[in-house]
């Protein structure tokens, strides 16, 4: 067994129901830009989106078990690769696919389409590719992971502030106007600073095992960013949706990623510290390709 694969990362139950509010706060605010027009949107348009949650849920998560194979990382990184692979995507893409000046509108429909369907689609991904090796199955099968409990930890903490959100955006247009911005700033900060108070907490563990999963995690994300431009791209979408479609699969919900490692994983730390770092550095990859394509724009096309 590998250093890592023995190592818990420390959360008490109060951190752990602060991470929760969290995310249910960082979905709240997500979903005051979301509409039931973005629905509707994808029926009358639905090419993007669909090449784009192919990608997210089906695409993504086997090429993650492709690099697995390949990589033959410790069981546990393994299995936080799979985690994040199995995540919807981060709130931040939103903002990353208008800075960078592609369809936005695209990003925000895929963001709340892929959200609605993680609620399955997550514990489906992690059981059925975690049983795939080995090493990951041993971890799954010793929590005795069941996809049921793990659905409803993902509805109480996506499903319902999705519905409330959407639910004020409908009522209140121009409150949740007012409140969006705020809450996407709010949201960044906040988790932001739970990732540095939960690393400065088993700083010794992160020093001593993030250099292990450092180059897995920029490998595993520049991965999933090819991915989704090259899926959109090879099944003719324009360069403005390809681009909202890699940010979106680049992107993932990593922070959800952590929720489920603590409370399912016992904190075990080669998937904490992939959830974790993943956040970190999506942030940095992401702001990176944005700012390139900001840069090099591209029309966007006339709706047919």
């Amino acid at each position: 067994m590998s250093p890592l694969d023995a190592t818990q990362l420390s959360f008490n139950e109060t951190t752990l129901t602060l991470l929760n509010v969290i995310i249910g706060l960082i979905m709240f605010g997500v979903a005051l830009d979301i509409r039931v027009e973005d629905f509707k949107r994808v029926i009358r348009e639905p090419k993007g989106p669909l090449i784009g949650l192919f990608s997210q849920f089906l695409l993504l998560p086997a090429l993650t078990f492709g690099l697995v194979l390949i990589i033959d990382p410790a069981p546990s990184i393994a299995l936080g690769m799979m985690l994040v692979a199995a995540c919807p995507g981060g709130n931040f893409s939103n903002f990353l696919t208008s800075y960078s000046k592609s369809n936005a509108a695209l990003s925000v429909s895929m963001t709340g389409i892929s959200t609605a369907l993680a609620i399955v689609m997550t514990p489906l991904n992690l059981a059925f590719w975690g049983s795939r090796t080995e090493g990951t199955a041993a971890i799954l099968t010793e929590v005795a992971l069941s996809p049921m409990d793990m659905l409803v930890t993902i509805v109480l903490i996506l499903g319902i502030p999705l519905v409330l959100g959407m639910a004020l955006a409908a009522r209140r247009p121009e409150l949740a106007a007012k409140l969006s911005k705020p809450m996407r700033v709010f949201s960044l900060v906040a988790f932001g600073l739970f990732i540095v108070g939960a690393l400065a907490g088993n700083w010794q563990a992160f020093l001593d095992h993030v250099g292990a999963v450092a180059f897995v995690v920029a490998l595993h994300n520049a991965s999933a960013l090819a991915l989704g431009y090259w899926s959109a791209r090879g099944l003719r979408s324009h360069r403005y949706d390809a681009r909202a479609v890699s940010i979106e699969v680049g992107i993932q919900n990593s922070a959800l990623g952590l929720v489920l490692v603590f409370g399912f994983f016992d904190g075990l730390g080669g998937m904490a510290i992939i959830a974790a770092w993943w956040g970190v550095w999506h942030l940095i990859s992401g702001l990176t390709i944005a700012t390139w394509w900001r840069r090099r724009p591209v029309p966007v096309p006339e709706l047919v």
